[in-house]
């Protein structure tokens, strides 16, 4: 499809076209340029498009059908967990009790809205096994930095201003580095092992009085599940740091294991990635974050408490690291969260892991043939293939992921992470049926297959989408952000 069969907004004017009918004024008129001064009036009219109301609505469905998401196909994202967003969800965010309230109404005029965001925390508190929660948080990334803060205040708080590094593994998620030199700690890699696990020997020799914590996703990027957590946990302990766990990868574990049991003081999580909210296009997000008994006190302020029959926000306390974002959280998202807890309940969730899991081993086990496996050992919610035997044929894991274009996939995570050569990291969740999974599956051999007979189309991939290979470099360091006639 060129622009040609699909003109845009500004190629459909034509002088005289309208698409609104004003009322008359009804108001008393008065001149712009004495009431607001010449230099604030223009001079000429807008150069905007002169459509019909039309021609508006197929151009806005016209852009909307040229975008992908979770709703029109597979989204097998490695490490972002893009699973369906029930929409009951919408129905329960969108009643007027919820969508009709103002973050600035006085507390005893929202206490339905109060009562869903306790049991939120509540709800989150069980799935953690942590001793209290905070909904404050934009997202994953602001939940990283809130609990290191709050890991940051606590050993302040014993007088311990040494601790000023943070244990990042070599697999984990480019946030970890970031949130912790933001937070105003060294970020310290920690090594894996020839099993894709952290490298017990090598985190004796990292851990000492200078750390602050370890931060660690459980199952890792890689999808494997770090079975010496508990040695982990007593090795960071007994040198006087905190472990901190990133939820990102929640979704393989929900009702068999919890990170409180698994040795973590603090956790964030991804309300918009496990529990169903939605989160293309940069947000919107949600990042709760909970944290053990011993630092509870350090909690972004203020915390939704329960008073008998009311609910109130608890201003009052003094160890706080303060307000991390405007209001509480974003309360739509955390919504659709709540909304997702309550309709699949503990056993519904259980499942949600197993299926997960499931499907994850299942795409591994058929795929394993055709593309090198660098750690062939049961995974869980997702597993990470490498493109090393394309590339000695010349065709790069970027190149594979442009040609499953031309079939109508969103590619998975390519290059991460950075400890597997060409990597491609495919996580397709528990909602996908095994029809979506057989049909990835026989589109992926279909490309190892062309790589071997016929490179040349891989390599200059994608060959049926609107646009074609653009120069990344050039689009990354000179976009161009505003249409050009």
């Amino acid at each position: 499809m060129s622009n040609k069969d699909f003109p845009l907004i500004f190629e459909r004017s034509k002088e005289g076209r309208t698409s609104y009918s004003l009322p008359e004024l009804d108001v008393e008129s008065f001149d712009l340029e004495e009431e607001l001064g010449s230099e604030y009036v223009r001079q000429t009219p807008p150069e905007l498009p002169e459509v019909s109301e039309l021609d508006i609505i197929r151009h806005f469905t016209g852009l909307s059908n040229r975008n992908y998401g979770v709703d029109s196909g597979f989204y097998p994202l490695g490490s972002c967990t893009m699973k369906y967003n029930p929409k009951i969800n919408e129905d329960i965010a969108r009643l007027d009790g919820f969508s009709h309230i103002h973050p600035y109404q006085d507390v005893s005029t929202v206490q339905g809205a109060m009562a869903v965001m306790y049991d939120l925390q509540e709800s989150l508190k069980e799935i953690t096994g942590m001793h209290e929660v905070s909904l404050q948080s934009a997202a994953g990334a602001q939940g990283e930095w809130t609990a290191l803060m709050m890991i940051r205040a606590f050993h302040e708080s014993k007088g311990d201003y040494g601790r000023t590094k943070v244990i990042v593994p070599d697999s984990a998620h480019g946030t970890n580095p970031a949130s912790a030199a933001v937070a105003g700690f060294e970020a310290v890699t920690v090594k894996s092992n020839h099993e894709g696990l952290v490298d017990l020997d090598d985190l004796r020799q990292v851990v000492g009085k200078d750390t602050a914590a370890l931060m660690l996703t459980n199952p890792n990027t890689l999808g494997l599940f770090e079975k010496d957590i508990l040695t982990m946990a007593e090795i960071v302990h007994e040198a006087g740091g905190k472990l901190y766990y990133d939820g990102a990868n929640l979704n393989a574990i929900m009702g068999y294991v919890r990170p409180g049991d698994m040795g973590f003081d603090a956790v964030h999580l991804n309300l918009h990635k496990t529990f169903t909210g939605p989160h293309g296009g940069g947000g919107p997000g949600s990042g709760p974050v909970g944290v053990s008994e011993e630092l509870a006190a350090f909690l972004p302020k203020p915390l939704i408490i329960k008073k008998k029959d009311s609910y109130d926000f608890d201003e009052n306390r003094p160890q706080s690291i303060g307000r991390v974002k405007p209001f509480y959280g974003n309360f739509g998202i955390n919504l659709r969260a709540y909304t997702y807890i309550r309709t699949m309940g503990a056993e519904g969730l259980k499942k949600v892991s197993e299926y997960a899991v499931l499907n994850a081993n299942y795409m591994m086990r058929e795929l394993e043939g055709a593309f090198e496996l660098p750690y062939p050992q049961h995974c869980k919610h997702e597993f990470v293939l490498s493109g090393s035997k394309q590339k000695k044929l010349g065709v790069r894991t970027l190149d594979m992921a442009k040609r499953l274009l031309d079939f109508g996939y969103h590619p998975p995570t390519i290059y991460f992470p950075l400890n597997v050569e060409e990597g491609l990291m495919v996580e397709p969740t528990e909602t996908e049926s095994k029809e979506t999974l057989d049909g990835f599956i026989d589109t992926m051999r279909t490309i190892a297959k062309e790589v071997e007979e016929n490179p040349e189309l891989v390599q200059e991939a994608p060959h049926h989408t609107i646009v074609k290979r653009m120069d990344e470099t050039t689009a990354a360091r000179k976009p161009v952000l505003r249409y050009n006639p």
